[in-house]
């Protein structure tokens, strides 16, 4: 008989407690981040990512290596209760008042679309501190609020959003991949496995969400990464009064198409495991909740 994971208490979906959760998998990442972050602006900073986290760490003990948490965990956390909590209500809107009719999967895209569109406006402040916390050598500032202070003294408030466009370029593809692709591995996954979703116990359910998260969080990666390199390098490069069309012309003269694909191999790593993460502490929570695992009907 399959076994099942008995609710201890209940948490409740899209709450403070399930945001603060679903953003640990940022944490975790942080290392990954790091050195993801330095080798896209630097190439020739170091020859392979065990080197960098060996050089990082030697140089600068283990706080170096989850040196940028803070910005990672505070725009993160604003980030992912501002999209989940936004994905339902444009769910909602597109799905039953507006565009009743319409296919599942463009509803689906469509509210994910609109709702990393929102997000990312909580998220970029945090991110163009982060950036440049990890990616300047001495860093830029030696924490969140200290980075904060010293953009804003220099170039205001704009100075936080200055990397705004290539976020959603980066961000809403991600998204938009993240939630349509998710449900379609999983799928597969059952389908390979030979047997029903419902003869699994919940346990090896989650373990299915972690691993449909993971594969989908690869094409996330792929689809969003040339977005992602342009947003480190803004943030790291742009100067001051400079469009953001000009520098993005400006950046892709010196880094060409290559360039767009610098530290790919340790982005697919960290994303794949921090959508794994994220579905597998969704849907832990919806087996809480009392509810199915996401995926597989």
């Amino acid at each position: 008989m399959a076994s099942t994971l008995k609710p201890q208490k209940k948490i409740e979906l899209f709450s403070g407690t399930y945001f603060g959760a679903c953003t640990l998998g940022g944490i975790i990442v942080t290392p990954l981040d790091l050195v993801k972050c330095r080798r896209q602006v630097d190439p020739s900073i170091y020859k392979s990512n065990i080197g960098a986290w060996r050089s990082i760490a030697a140089k600068e003990g283990l706080r170096g290596v989850f040196f940028g948490w803070a910005p990672t965990f505070v725009g993160y956390s604003f980030q992912g209760a501002g999209k989940y909590g936004a994905y339902e209500v444009f769910k909602y809107a597109y799905g039953e008042k507006l565009f009743p009719n319409a296919p599942k999967t463009v509803v689906y895209l469509g509210a994910s679309a609109t709702a990393e569109a929102i997000a990312d406006l909580f998220l970029c402040p945090f991110e163009a501190i982060k950036v440049r916390m990890q990616t300047t050598l001495p860093p830029f500032a030696p924490n969140l609020r200290q980075g904060w202070s010293k953009i804003v003294s220099k170039e205001g408030y704009a100075g936080l959003y200055k990397g705004l466009y290539p976020l959603w370029a980066r961000q809403i593809p991600y998204t938009m991949v993240k939630f349509a692709s998710f449900e379609a591995v999983v799928v597969q996954i059952y389908k390979t496995l030979g047997k029903p979703k419902e003869s699994f116990s919940t346990i090896q359910q989650t373990g299915v969400s972690f691993l449909g998260g993971y594969i989908a969080g690869i094409g996330c990666a792929v689809v969003s990464h040339p977005a992602d390199v342009m947003v480190s390098k803004l943030n790291a490069d742009r100067q001051p009064g400079e469009s953001a069309g000009k520098a993005i012309s400006r950046i892709y003269g010196k880094i060409g198409f290559a360039g767009l694909w610098n530290g790919l191999p340790v982005r697919v790593l960290m994303i794949g495991t921090l959508t794994g993460f994220q579905w597998l502490i969704y849907d832990s929570f919806k087996v809480y909740l009392g509810l199915p695992t996401t995926g597989g009907h």
